[in-house]
């Protein structure tokens, strides 16, 4: 998975680092089964006892500062594992069903400089990978990869070739991974593992129509991670600051922005606009776009005339067939607040390639496995 939508500990670690703080990391690096935060999630642990961060919602936290002050005292770096499996489970209350793997290690000054190039790229919101070495003497050597440059030093001239082959293909796909190495460097080996968590830019959504729903949406759709832009030809509509506080504002005609706009399968485009002029022109804009999710407001008799409509414009039924309308999943929703949960609902049952049937009725795994392990 990408760890963009993640509250990055990198800038943290940092300031500690520069401050002259001796700094534990505990690192999220692998989900078997259920558990409560993804991979790439972290915990800071510095030599005054400080905590920042979270690995687990509290489920092993506690076992991880003893673990921190092990190391703190000498002890060396080490991956952890906590789960229904492992007998320590009842003792550090993990009763999500699943188990976690973490890597916990004292960042060393070699780690400044790699750090520096991470929290610069997110600053600019720039794809950006950092590559750690889970094992042997290398342990917690770590190196950041950008798109035209690697930062820091592995040891190993072939394995940080590899490390940065295979974190521009995290890049690309937009996950996190643990990748396997030969002592040599060579990608045909499991001597040494690297953990590479992938930063990549955040998911965009495009919502046409400056009105209290496209506020409702835009503020939760921020919680998920999402990029979102509200946009309106009518710059009245748009002006009220109620629409930049929540969002990026454009003034222009939806197909004219979506035209200067690069969206892939995980962008949304929303059109809640009502009104011919602009939805048709947006819907029509949007099919031609990368956009994953085209989702439209209005009932369903409206729906089906802008349907005839878009037909009589061209439209195939395979086009029209990916356009949700009316959008959002069936909770009974009147208000703004409550039709954004319902858009966002269905919006994220269908990027998690999930059913949306309620919990208490379904069997299998809650939380969706990510790829984590070659």
């Amino acid at each position: 998975m990408s760890s963009r939508g993640l509250t990055s500990r990198h800038p943290m670690a940092l300031e500690w680092l520069e401050q002259g703080r001796r700094v534990v990391v505990a690192s999220l690096i692998e989900t078997l089964g259920s558990a409560p935060l993804d991979p790439g999630a972290e915990m800071l642990v510095d030599d005054s006892g400080r905590i920042e961060g979270s690995v687990t919602g509290g489920c092993v936290e506690g076992a991880l500062v003893d673990v921190a002050q092990e190391i703190l005292a000498g002890g060396p770096s080490r991956v952890v594992q906590y789960g229904i499996s492992d007998a320590m489970a009842a003792d550090v209350g993990l009763m999500c069903g699943g188990t976690v793997r973490l890597f916990v290690a004292e960042l060393s000054e070699q780690a400044i400089d790699p750090l520096r190039a991470v929290v610069a790229a997110l600053e600019r919101d720039a794809p950006v990978a950092l590559a750690t070495v889970l094992d042997g003497d290398l342990s917690g050597r770590k190196i950041a990869v950008e798109a035209d440059r690697a930062v820091g030093e592995l040891g190993i001239e072939r394995l940080e070739q590899s490390v940065r082959r295979d974190a521009l293909g995290c890049l690309e796909q937009g996950l996190s991974a643990i990748r396997s190495y030969s002592a040599a460097g060579e990608v045909m080996g499991d001597d040494i593992r690297v953990y590479i968590q992938g930063f990549a830019s955040p998911p965009q959504m495009v919502i046409f129509g400056a009105i209290d729903f496209s506020v409702a949406v835009a503020t939760l759709a921020r919680e998920v991670g999402y990029r979102v832009t509200i946009c309106d030809a009518r710059k009245p509509f748009v002006s009220s600051s109620r629409f930049s506080r929540v969002a990026e504002v454009a003034v222009d005609w939806p197909d004219r922005y979506l035209a200067t706009r690069e969206l892939d399968e995980r962008d949304v485009v929303l059109v809640f606009t009502h009104d011919p002029k602009f939805d048709e022109p947006a819907l029509i804009a949007a099919l031609e776009s990368g956009a994953g999710y085209i989702g439209a407001l209005g009932s369903r008799r409206t729906h089906e005339e802008r349907l005839e409509r878009l037909r009589e414009r061209g439209l195939s039924e395979a086009d029209l067939a990916r356009i949700s309308a009316p959008c959002g999943l069936d909770i009974g929703a009147r208000t703004p607040a409550e039709t954004a949960i319902s858009v966002l609902a269905e919006i994220l049952v269908l990027r998690a390639h999930r059913t949306g049937d309620r919990l208490a009725e379904t069997s299998g795994p809650i939380h969706p496995r990510h790829a984590t392990a070659r």
